[in-house]
Parts: structure tokens; C-alpha cells; sequence
């Protein structure tokens, strides 16, 4: 079976290079700076050679555990597909691959925000949210640990869709999520930006700020975040990284450093409802209160963090809209 993402691993690097002199030759004249919001940054805005080697050794990593476990899920799609599913849909139908398509993308909206509000989810998915960088490169710090897709794909395969078809329709909407990664594309035209998932909603989704949290999960399309109230519009300069960063360039560090936070809750919790919790409830849960840390973050962070500038992404040209 072909691997769509393997093949536009070329493109990746092509515009990798492209994105590191856009911003070394077009946005980084001091006049584009603002040093309010330059504060609230870890570092200067594009690539820090550190960050970019260990997101590039995550992506590796991950590409090499895939290469193993998408064998087994093929073949448990497969199983799906012949013995469970009540009808299979025609593959020499247009209205096939555009019912996948929706299907697809709805079914990743939830895969990622599942993996955003379950702390176990989460210890996989953090890596990707590690780095207080935002470009093409982030897009590549993925896991170590086998994907949790399969759930989330099985319902397609008993809707009908071969192995082929839903393996094919994830690679493009990974394809396609990886221009995403970027400041260096401000706001597309309005109708664009209404429908479908842009650099402009996907650094919301990468950011710190109180109020980008747990926003904006879409693939290819933003209207299911429309749909389910989980939008968030790009508005302050967003702050990239996690609420604690973990001040680390170590691939083992990165990969591990959520587990080992789990192992000591549940270690160290007083009862097995604490354990469950520690382990089903939200990134930021804790016993105290009964609350999710997360939402006391929000609110207490919200009238005391740094107000930086509006100052809205440096953009090469609007675009219609």
C-alpha cells in the first residue's frame, strides 16, 4: 500500500527551506518586531536550531514506529471491512470520496480533541505541543508510542470504506495539516477562513494563552470546531508552547516526560477514584476541589498574564476576502 506521506516527505523539506529564508530575508527587519510581544516569546520568532533537531528526531521516530503498526491496523481494518460491514461502498464512485472525506475529517476532529482533554491521551500528544517554536518543522514532533487512530478509524471501515481508502484519506489530511505550521502565512480570505483549518486558527491551537487552550481541533475543515463550540479566532499574539514547558531539547525527555508525570500521580494518589482521575480526566486534573487545573489555570491567569499587542502575524499579501 502506498504511503501518501512518505512520498511528500520531499515537499516537506522544499518548503522547510522555503519557510527558513521567508523568515531570514522577509520578516526579520527590525521593523516587524515588537518588543512587548517579543517578550512574552521564548525565544526569537522562526527556528532555533535545538528545538528543529529535536522535532525532526520525534519525527523520525514516529515515521519508524508507524512503519510497523500501520501493518496491524491495516489488517484490523481489513477484518472490519470483509466480515462486520453491513455494505461496502462502491470504489468507482465519486460520492464515495467525498462521504469519506467528511467522514474522515470528523472522525479526526474528535481523534484530537479526545486526545486534548484525557490525560492519557494526552501524555502522546503533548509531544507535539512541546515546542515554544511555531513552523513547518513542529509539524513533524510526533510520538513514539503506537497511534490511537485506530478507534476512530474502525466506524469507516464498518461504514463500508476499504483499508486503502481510509488509510489514503488520513495521509492527505495529514499532508495537508502540515502547511499549517507556520507564522509566516497571516489570514487568507474570509470565506477561506470559514471553512477550512488555516495557519491562523492552527497557531490558536498551539498556543499557551488562557484563552486559545483546547481550541480549534480540525483537520482539513474548521466547521466542526464551528460546529461543537471549540473555535477560537486568532486575536492577541499567541504564546507558543504548554502551560509548564519542560525546558528540554532530549527526544527521550520529550517523549517520556508526561508518562513519568502520570506514574507519580497515580503512585502517589490516596485512593483509586484519585488514580482514575489522574489518568482519564483532563491534563490538568486534580482531587483538590474536584476541579480540572486546567479551567482554574484559565481563570486565574486571565485578569494577571502579560497582555501583549494586538499585533497580528506578519502576512505577504491579503488575498481577496
Amino acid at each position: 500500500m502506498v504511503d501518501l506521506v512518505l512520498y511528500a516527505v520531499p515537499f516537506f523539506v522544499a518548503l522547510l527551506a522555503v519557510e527558513i529564508f521567508a523568515l531570514r530575508h522577509v520578516h526579520n527587519h527590525p521593523e516587524d518586531h515588537d518588543p512587548e510581544w517579543e517578550a512574552t516569546l521564548a525565544g526569537p520568532v522562526g527556528y532555533e536550531p535545538k528545538d528543529t533537531r529535536t522535532s525532526l528526531a520525534m519525527g523520525l521516530g514516529n515515521v519508524l514506529v508507524n512503519a510497523v503498526w500501520r501493518l496491524a491496523e491495516v489488517a484490523i481494518l481489513a477484518v472490519i471491512y470483509e466480515y462486520l460491514a453491513p455494505w461496502h461502498m462502491p470504489a468507482d464512485q465519486v460520492y464515495t470520496y467525498v462521504l469519506l472525506f467528511f467522514a474522515d475529517d470528523l472522525a479526526f476532529y474528535w481523534y484530537h480533541r479526545v486526545h486534548h482533554e484525557v490525560r492519557l491521551f494526552w501524555a502522546q500528544h503533548v509531544v507535539h505541543h512541546s515546542s515554544r517554536h511555531f513552523n513547518l518543522s513542529t509539524a513533524l514532533r510526533q510520538p513514539w508510542v503506537l497511534p490511537t487512530l485506530l478507534p476512530f478509524m474502525a466506524p469507516l471501515a464498518l461504514l463500508g470504506f476499504t483499508p486503502a481508502m481510509i488509510v489514503g484519506m488520513h495521509a492527505v489530511s495529514l499532508v495537508y495539516q502540515y502547511w499549517i505550521h507556520t507564522e509566516t502565512i497571516g489570514r487568507l480570505p474570509r470565506w477561506f477562513e470559514y471553512v477550512f483549518n488555516t495557519p491562523s486558527h492552527h497557531r490558536v491551537h498551539h498556543g499557551s494563552n488562557p484563552q486559545y487552550l483546547d481550541k480549534n481541533y480540525g483537520g482539513i475543515l474548521i466547521v466542526w470546531d464551528r460546529i461543537f463550540r471549540s473555535f477560537e479566532p486568532e486575536g492577541e499574539r499567541v504564546v507558543f508552547g504548554l502551560t509548564k514547558n519542560i525546558h528540554s531539547f532530549n527526544p527521550l525527555h520529550v517523549f517520556s516526560h508526561e508518562w513519568v508525570a502520570i506514574w507519580n500521580d497515580v503512585r502517589n494518589a490516596e485512593n483509586w477514584r484519585d488514580r482514575f482521575g489522574y489518568t482519564f480526566r483532563g491534563p490538568g486534573w486534580t482531587p483538590i476541589g474536584g476541579g480540572d487545573k486546567r479551567e482554574i489555570e484559565r481563570e486565574h491567569t486571565a485578569e494577571s498574564a502579560p497582555r501583549p499587542s494586538n499585533l497580528q502575524p506578519v502576512q505577504f499579501r491579503q488575498l481577496g476576502g
